[in-house]
């Protein structure tokens, strides 16, 4: 019999979520080590993030910074950015992964599926021909065959480049970095 080791899930199973106050996202906003927040990308209003339970390899999300329950609530200017750092992860998928397909999504509320509530985001996830196997099938298991960390290394050129533009096609850049209140640095 094979065995299938995915270590980095411990953490999830074994963890009381219910323990953890606030919005995820939220902290992720606020926080000054984007490696350690998997965050790939900060634009105006918006940011790219890794997910940490992925669907597959890629798995990102477009998240605006302010703290929003729906798409009403959101600012023009927010949803167009996020709009354009689709535009620009898809350009990134593609260039990395290759993929056959790539599925955008949002899940509004916790009847629609979502597993964080109030503060809406957008995934990215790519699919192959062929990516659902007997281990999804049959066990309900996903095979996630790169770690995070690798992931992150692997986007991160593509999404924050240097010169706005992450070496990505014309059209595909979204806004630059911003700011920091108060700090100085750029994020």
């Amino acid at each position: 019999m094979e065995k299938l080791f995915s270590p980095w899930r411990l953490r999830y199973i074994a963890s009381d979520r219910r323990r953890i106050r606030g919005c995820v996202f939220c902290r992720a906003v606020k926080g000054r080590d984007d490696r350690a927040n998997l965050v790939l990308y900060r634009g105006r209003s918006a940011f790219v993030i890794l997910n940490k339970y992925p669907y597959n390899n890629g798995h990102l999300m477009i998240v605006p910074d302010a703290h929003l329950p729906t798409l009403h609530d959101a600012p023009a200017a927010t949803l167009a950015e996020m709009m354009a750092l689709a535009v620009r992860c898809e350009s990134a998928l593609q260039a990395i992964y290759r993929p056959t397909g790539i599925n955008l999504g949002m899940n509004l509320g916790r009847s629609a599926g979502a597993g964080i509530e109030g503060h809406f985001h957008l995934h990215l996830v790519p699919r192959w021909d062929g990516d659902t196997n007997f281990m999804t099938v049959v066990h309900g298991t996903r095979v996630i065959p790169e770690a995070l960390a690798s992931t992150y290394r692997r986007l991160r050129p593509l999404l924050a480049g240097a010169g706005g533009d992450g070496g990505l096609p014309a059209g595909a850049a979204a806004t630059p970095g911003r700011r920091r209140r108060g700090s100085g640095r750029r994020r």
